[in-house]
């Protein structure tokens, strides 16, 4: 899990726009140039009531910067020129921050641009006083750009950032609307032979009623099993949109049964995978379906990341009413690393929508393990 710091103007912007203008006030009040280039402390009784209350002005304007940046710079702007009247005073930092947050909450550039130069300005009329020399104005012509474009750099990372995250979450959306589809595909199919069959019952029970009325029992008997499942199938489809139907095949669709050949195709692609099947009774078709799919992507992952010599087993249990699909492998030093993509939130999205949870992730050992547990009755989340 990746931790990112959050200073205090992240955590409590408010408070600490309030705290950053208060201190910036007070060190523009009393604080002054001294010998060799020092800052001392100033006598505050010989402060005019009107600097003052300029700089309380400008200091005051920085707890707005995130709202108005373009106010507060122009609110600092005409203080620091008012403070040009005045023996020695000017907003010192005020300024640099004012200036900052132009830089850093202003979104179009060519106002960001605006208060640059405004600011830019103000330098040019302050070297043309005694206060200033032309040397000192063109370290500040400096400066003053240096603290801007920090402020726009922010400002564009963030923006980046922001892209990034909300591309991350319309892949995923998209991977997940992608599953859910193919997963509902899937079920219609299964819908759909069950269906078949019962029709092929029934058809069957009709023809011997007359002659055979036990095996007519008998056909309609399955006729109502098979009934009731597909009545299972068709509430799990509930809620999940299907497309326009495409071509498929009419056979059903894989289940359990079908897990032995499945690790013989594996096996004879390279990888040596063991089972270990503790299951009992049988589970609904939806179950079986989820579960051999889970199987299947887990053992395609593993033969696309475990590298040469890798080995992994299957272990399917019965966990008081959770069916628990364990898949793990040694995983070959010259593994690649695994990142979350298609094959582990497919796998995830199957057992959600049966009401399970899924968890994937290294093993200390080394290697990879992947442990899903389905309801036995398989209930939509």
């Amino acid at each position: 899990m990746r931790l990112s710091f959050r200073g205090p103007f992240a955590r409590w912007p408010r408070a600490s726009d309030a705290v950053l203008a208060v201190v910036l006030f007070a060190g523009a009040l009393s604080l002054e140039d001294g010998p060799n280039d020092s800052l001392v402390m100033r006598d505050l009784t010989t402060v005019p009531f009107w600097v003052t209350l300029a700089l309380a002005i400008a200091g005051c304007a920085l707890y707005f910067r995130r709202q108005a940046p373009l106010q507060t710079l122009a609110t600092v702007l005409v203080c620091s020129l008012l403070l040009l009247l005045s023996d020695g005073f000017d907003v010192g930092f005020i300024m640099v921050a004012a200036l900052y947050s132009v830089g850093r909450y202003v979104i179009d550039a060519r106002l960001a641009l605006a208060g640059l130069a405004a600011s830019m300005g103000a330098l040019v009329v302050d070297g043309l006083t005694p206060r200033m020399s032309w040397g000192e104005t063109t370290i500040g012509f400096a400066f003053v750009f240096v603290i801007w474009y920090i402020g726009r750099r922010v400002r564009l990372r963030s923006e980046q950032a922001a892209q990034r995250r909300r591309q991350r979450d319309d892949e995923l959306r998209r991977i997940v609307a992608e599953e859910r589809t193919h997963i509902a595909r899937e079920l219609h199919d299964v819908v759909a032979h069950q269906v078949s069959m019962m029709t092929v019952q029934a058809g069957a029970a009709q023809a011997v009623a007359a002659v055979d009325p036990d095996g007519a029992r008998e056909a309609m008997a399955a006729v109502e099993q098979a009934g009731r499942q597909t009545l299972e199938e068709l509430r799990h489809l509930l809620g999940v949109l299907r497309p326009e139907p495409t071509a498929n095949g009419v056979g059903p669709q894989p289940g359990l049964a079908d897990v032995p050949r499945l690790i013989e195709q594996v096996g004879n692609a390279g990888l040596d995978v063991t089972i270990v099947d503790e299951l009992r009774e049988p589970l609904p078709t939806r179950v079986q379906l989820s579960a051999y799919r889970i199987v299947q992507e887990a053992l395609t992952n593993v033969l696309k990341h475990g590298g040469p010599g890798t080995r992994a087993e299957v272990s399917l249990r019965e966990d008081g009413a959770d069916v628990v699909i364990d898949v793990t492998d040694t995983g070959a030093s010259v593994a690649s690393p695994r990142t979350p993509g298609h094959g582990l939130i497919g796998m995830r999205e199957r057992a959600t929508l049966l009401g399970g949870t899924l968890e994937a992730g290294p093993r200390p050992e080394g290697g990879f393990r992947v442990v899903a547990r389905l309801p036995r009755d398989g209930m939509t989340a």
